[in-house]
């Protein structure tokens, strides 16, 4: 007969990968103030149920307000692995129906959901059409006026590398450094939709978004497509354009070393399939 675990024993290390609906929460990270909703709140309240003692999870990269995701990957330590079914299925039965994980996997205690991370990879989704979608309010960014998506794709090419981020962090960025190292910088239609895929280490506060604002005027014709270079190079945020809403935004891939075999997820939303 095995022995009981004892309290003292090493906890179990857990990753989730999770998918949802930013609309209606302010932002991932829990608050202090408890009527504030975020995602974090409600799942480490979910989590905590299940393993019967308090859960504080640790997320692959910290979403605002209003931001989405197919695919975000967290870890936490439970003193005892429920096993997949009661960590997804169980979980999931006591989350908000615009949160829900996808899967959990028993990870390494050297596993860590920021640390081991070796990329992000984020999708923003623009729809074109003369009227709104109503279906898609919040879940996509809307511009009616027809984009030059050509010209955003070479402007796009401009963020490929390591370099200085510094025209596109938010004035309250705390990351040390602004240096990031894009791998993937690419603008496509799909139909109605206008999609910038971008891929990089690590992302400062509202990079993507800020990057975004830019493109739209070099879509839009205010701006031509060696101005994202140029803003670059100036490394001043005032010079560049508006932050683009958080409407459109999904965190869709994070990627890790291939031995600790995380889920990759769904790279695009279910509406885009």
């Amino acid at each position: 007969m095995s022995e009981p675990e004892s309290a003292s024993a090493a906890p179990h290390r857990i990753a989730l990968t999770l998918e949802y609906d930013g609309g209606a929460f302010n932002g991932w990270q829990r608050q202090l103030a408890p009527a504030v909703s975020t995602i974090q709140q409600e799942v480490e309240s979910a989590l905590s149920r299940i393993a019967d003692h308090p859960v504080s999870v640790i997320c692959a990269g910290r979403t605002d307000a209003g931001v989405h995701a197919t695919c975000q990957v967290i870890h936490f330590d439970s003193a005892i692995d429920r096993g997949e079914k009661a960590w997804v299925m169980g979980a999931n039965s006591l989350l908000p129906r615009t949160v829900r994980i996808l899967s959990a996997t028993a990870v390494q205690p050297d596993f860590h959901a920021r640390f081991s991370a070796q990329s992000r990879r984020y999708l923003y989704l623009i729809y074109q059409r003369q009227i709104a979608s109503a279906i898609m309010h919040k879940r996509v960014t809307h511009v009616p006026q027809l984009l030059d998506v050509e010209a955003m794709n070479t402007a796009a090419q401009s963020l490929l590398g390591e370099q200085d981020f510094t025209s596109f962090r938010a004035a309250g960025c705390q990351s040390k450094s602004s240096f990031r190292n894009v791998m993937r910088a690419e603008v496509s239609r799909r139909g109605a939709f206008v999609i910038f895929d971008i891929q990089a280490n690590a992302f400062l506060q509202h990079m993507v978004r800020n990057i975004v604002g830019a493109l739209l005027e070099v879509g839009g014709g205010r701006q031509d497509s060696t101005w994202i270079a140029q803003l670059l190079a100036q490394r001043d945020r005032t010079l560049a354009a508006i932050t683009a809403p958080p409407d459109g935004l999904y965190l869709v891939q994070v990627g890790y070393p291939e031995h600790y075999d995380i889920p990759a997820g769904a790279v695009r939303p279910g509406f885009l399939e």
